[in-house]
Order: C-alpha cells, then sequence, then structure tokens
C-alpha cells in the first residue's frame, strides 16, 4: 500500500523530463496518474507505460496551454478520464508543472514570446486550479512548479521567471483561500534539472553548473519528483502556502540569495 492508494493525480507537462518524474513517483505511491501533454503522444503514453510497468495506473491527456479553450480540453479530458477509471471524477492531487522557456536575450524578447509564456506558464495553472476545485474533496493537495531562477538572475530569463513568480502567488493566495477545506498550496522550486537538454551534454557546463549547487551535482528530475510526493502525502498536511527550494542549494552564500 502506498501513501497515494486510491487518490486521483493531475500532472500537468508529464511527458518528460520532471513532470514524467513526478508522474512515476505519484504512480508508485499508488495514485491514479492522469499525464498532461500538449502534442508529443509518443512521450506522453511511454509516461503512461512507465508508471504502469512500476505497479501504477495512468492515463494520457492532450491540451496545448498555448491556445484558446486548452485548460477546458483539460479537464473535459481528465473528467472522461477519471471516470472510466474509477466511476468517479473526483481529482485529489494537482500538480502544475508544464512550462516553457526563452533563452533570449532582454532585448531581443519579443511581445508574442512573452504572451505565449505567460498562458503556458502562469495562465493555465491559475485556471486549472479554478477547474479543479470543484473536483477536489476536502483535504486535497495543489502543488505549483515554480523555479529557483526567481530567487536569483538569469537575464536570458526574465520573462520565464516573472511567469513563475506569477506562479508563486497562486500558491500564496489560494493557500489562504482554500484552508478551511484543508487542501494545501504549495510552490516547488527546482534549479538546474537534467530534463535531457542538449546544453547538460556538454561536458564543460554541465561541470560548470554542477558547481553553482552545495551538492556539486546537477539536480535529477527525481529529486524534485520525491519533494513533490512527500507534499502530496498526508506527511505534507501541516505545510501550506510553502515556497520549498528543491534546486540542491543553488548559490548559497552569495549575493543572489
Amino acid at each position: 500500500m502506498g501513501s497515494l492508494t486510491g487518490k486521483t493525480a493531475l500532472v500537468t507537462g508529464a511527458s518528460r523530463g520532471i513532470g514524467r518524474a513526478i508522474a512515476e513517483r505519484l504512480g508508485r505511491e499508488g495514485a491514479l496518474v492522469a499525464v498532461h501533454y500538449a502534442s508529443n503522444t509518443e512521450a506522453a503514453e511511454h509516461t503512461v507505460k512507465s508508471v504502469v510497468a512500476s505497479g501504477g495506473r495512468a492515463f494520457a491527456v492532450p491540451a496545448d496551454f498555448g491556445t484558446a479553450g486548452a485548460v477546458d480540453t483539460l479537464f473535459d479530458g481528465v473528467r472522461t478520464g477519471l471516470r472510466e477509471h474509477t466511476g468517479a471524477a473526483e481529482l485529489d492531487i494537482l500538480v502544475n508543472n508544464a512550462g516553457i522557456m526563452g533563452g533570449v536575450a532582454p532585448e531581443e524578447l519579443t511581445p508574442d514570446t512573452f504572451d505565449r509564456m505567460m498562458a503556458v506558464n502562469a495562465r493555465a495553472p491559475l485556471f486549472a486550479v479554478q477547474r479543479a476545485l470543484p473536483m477536489m474533496p476536502d483535504g486535497g493537495r495543489i502543488i505549483n512548479i515554480s523555479s529557483a531562477l526567481t530567487r536569483m538572475a538569469l537575464p536570458q530569463e526574465v520573462a520565464y521567471a516573472m511567469s513563475k513568480a506569477a506562479v508563486e502567488m497562486i500558491s500564496l493566495h489560494f493557500a489562504q483561500h482554500l484552508g478551511s477545506r484543508g487542501i494545501t498550496v504549495n510552490t516547488v522550486a527546482p534549479g538546474v534539472t537534467d530534463n535531457g537538454s542538449e546544453m547538460l551534454r556538454n561536458p564543460e557546463v554541465r561541470a560548470a553548473l554542477a558547481g553553482t549547487t552545495a551538492f556539486g551535482r546537477i539536480g535529477e528530475p527525481a529529486d524534485v519528483a520525491d519533494v513533490v510526493a512527500f507534499l502530496a502525502s498526508s506527511d505534507g498536511r501541516w505545510i501550506t502556502g510553502g515556497w520549498l527550494d528543491a534546486s540542491g542549494g543553488t548559490l548559497l552564500g552569495t549575493s543572489a540569495r
């Protein structure tokens, strides 16, 4: 019996990287996991198969957060999948993980790029929480994935950091709003994590980034997933409105902190 046996969860952006690791971990703990993805059906099915292979249950749901009505599309699919698997459309855990980065100099940032980033990274999580609440029983869990970049500067990701700062406000304000229902709302902020980026295949880049952490290594998706699983469990019941640094102590002791 896992800590989440009998629970249901939705993980956005779960076709790869941190999202996939979160879906796999929640599945191992017994949750039925709705695996959200934008367009890569093959990658999403890989996540589903991985969850099932480890003894869990999962189904995939597509929705492109950069398009109008995407959150409604997502929750239509989630409700359908939950009813098929459990007979009811009840959602215990929401993990807002989906996000896109910019990687351009501030002078080159365009309004269209900014708007898409805010739509995917900030607007979608806000309305995902709104849509989830009628389906969520008292004592539910909402976990928003932010970034350590809201606490340190990386100019080419200014728009990304802005969008993730907005996500943190979702956690803060909804934590207060939902406290009477026993629903916890928290933020987890990863640092540099090995999501399969081409950049991290460069040994020099990898070594330099590893040197910024207290542990001298780059984070793995499972490092973040374990923190999320704790918050999703009953053990996390007394934490709400929190910001949990899951960056491996990136830049500890520097002025950026």
